[in-house]
């Protein structure tokens, strides 16, 4: 196997499947099964989802809504997706544990570092709820923090392209792959793959990120069997 832990990362949106908002049972129970596949490898897994799907505090401050306010809406709207993939995964026979860095002690445990690597060492999954904790931070940047902290190999970003392209593939047909690219080259070409706070801490701790399309069948086992999956984003 290439990686012993990993952190994966889910957009809100992504959870959506076919529908307009919330959640897509189906799509839900997709994304357990092939998180199931990799845990049953022996792979230690912890998970970060965003909360897009429900409610996104920058979208609240566009119509005159309090960012702060908008923010601490948009980590409870992550906690209820994590509460979502919990049921989803333990219905699979999965042991997870939800962590949340904002008190909601009757549904999830406070994020405790040392408590969350025990539970990884014990083959549970970890959803860690709550983003950061604060406001002004994305999904994103609570999942390089977190990943850093519980001292995963990689963070695999689960998204609905198949990697890093030279410019938007969905509206650039001529848009170009790229397999492998560095930090440096990413900051280069101006590309985006996650916002810059996020970026800047999974480079300084030389943090390598794997984008790839969390939709296709079977990647996420492909990926920690060692396959070319997506685009590696290293030193």
């Amino acid at each position: 196997m290439q990686y012993k832990r990993i952190l994966l990362k889910l957009s809100g949106e992504a959870l959506m499947g076919e529908k307009q908002y919330g959640i897509d049972p189906k799509r839900i129970a997709e994304y357990a099964d092939e998180i199931k596949e990799v845990v049953d490898k022996g792979i230690e897994v912890a998970i970060v989802i965003g909360g897009g799907n429900i409610f996104r505090g920058l979208a609240g401050a566009a119509t005159g809504m309090d960012r702060v306010q908008g923010d601490h809406m948009g980590m409870l709207a992550t906690v209820i997706n994590g509460l979502a993939l919990q049921s989803a995964l333990e219905n699979k026979g999965v042991q997870t544990r939800l962590q949340s860095a904002i008190k909601i002690n009757e549904v999830a445990e406070p994020f405790i570092r040392r408590r969350a690597m025990r539970h990884l060492e014990k083959g549970r999954v970890v959803i860690f709820g709550g983003g950061t904790g604060n406001p002004y931070f994305t999904t994103d940047s609570a999942a390089v923090l977190r990943a850093i902290e519980v001292e995963a190999d990689v963070i695999l970003k689960g998204t609905r392209v198949d990697g890093i392209y030279t410019s938007d593939p969905e509206k650039d047909k001529t848009a170009t792959k790229f397999d492998s690219i560095s930090f440096a080259d990413v900051l280069l070409k101006g590309l985006k793959v996650m916002d810059t706070t996020a970026f800047t801490l999974s480079q300084e701790n030389e943090l390598p990120i794997v984008v790839f399309d969390m939709n296709t069948r079977g990647n996420l086992l492909k990926i920690v069997d060692g396959q070319n999956i997506g685009t590696v984003v290293n030193v």
